[in-house]
């Protein structure tokens, strides 16, 4: 090799080097994305992205069926369309809205605990409201597993006048241009009926210069789900058969006035009655018998 040709090459590898160390670097800041896992491992999974990937859920925290008391027209209708999607037949994306802890988000999963437990091939998939812009990639993950059934949940949603992730929930509620996989299906809830406060609806309707054109974009996002199911807070009777559905369930044995008498002085600690306050005071209740929940 002559002399001039050797100050050409060592600027070539170290040209190449330095690309090799470019190339790491932004493998490190953004690795590829996961492959798609079998579904054999589990019956659900939660969506993460950077990267993105399914990351299996081996013990589901739910309630069975049977407890969730003070819902039944709900129940009802939400197990009836989810059975209907597991078995292959035509349902319908759900919006579970209403009263907080009053049992929404219990509801889907154990809806889903159903299906699993009749044998069909359904996998539940939360996604978070933060990850909402990602849901495109998502969708055409799970449109791959022809031999699956998903229920795509997103929890607590709502909005803000400013917030443009609602943009991406048309994915899964309309499809867009190639169309939502036909093995999904799109379960959400919200405090909120239209998933955006109600104060931010009346303020843009009356300073907006075509009032019916300033929120309807918004607002529509809710009409885009076939179901709505409305929670709303619970009766003094029903807060107080909830407590005692959880006693039987676990076998805590206790009698019906000194039961009534501490949930009803709970409750009126907390100031409000609702399914979560429910089960918060038979954990209490649980604990102060010596049960493991």
């Amino acid at each position: 090799m002559n002399e001039q040709a050797k100050p050409r090459l060592t600027d070539a590898l170290s040209a190449k080097a330095s690309l090799s160390r470019i190339a790491s670097a932004l493998e490190r800041l953004a690795p590829a994305p996961a492959p798609a896992p079998s579904f054999a491992e589990a019956e659900a999974y939660v969506w993460h992205t950077d990267p993105d990937r399914l990351e299996p859920v081996h013990r589901v925290a739910r309630v069975a069926l049977d407890q969730l008391v003070g819902i039944d027209r709900a129940r009802d209708i939400l197990l009836a369309n989810t059975l209907q999607f597991a078995r292959g037949h035509a349902a319908n994306n759900a919006l579970l809205w209403g009263a907080r802890g009053m049992g929404k988000s219990s509801l889907v999963k154990a809806v889903h605990a159903e299906a699993v437990a009749q044998g069909l091939p359904l996998v539940l998939v939360e996604i978070a409201r933060e990850d909402l812009s990602s849901v495109g990639r998502l969708l055409a993950l799970l449109g791959q597993a022809s031999d699956r059934r998903f229920l795509l949940f997103a929890d607590d949603l709502s909005f803000s006048h400013d917030d443009t992730q609602y943009k991406s929930l048309k994915a899964v509620l309309d499809g867009g241009l190639a169309g939502r996989p036909d093995n999904v299906i799109l379960y959400a809830t919200s405090n909120r009926r239209h998933l955006m406060p109600r104060d931010m609806i009346e303020n843009e309707r009356s300073t907006a210069i075509h009032p019916g054109e300033a929120v309807e974009e918004k607002v529509s996002l809710s009409d885009r789900f076939g179901l709505w199911l409305g929670f709303h807070a619970c009766g003094q009777d029903e807060f107080l058969q909830m407590i005692r559905g959880y006693c039987d369930a676990y076998g805590l044995v206790i009698d019906d006035d000194r039961l009534h008498a501490q949930a009803i002085e709970w409750q009126a600690t907390r100031g409000a009655r609702s399914g979560r306050v429910a089960w918060q005071f038979f954990t209490d209740l649980a604990g102060r018998h010596g049960l493991t929940l």
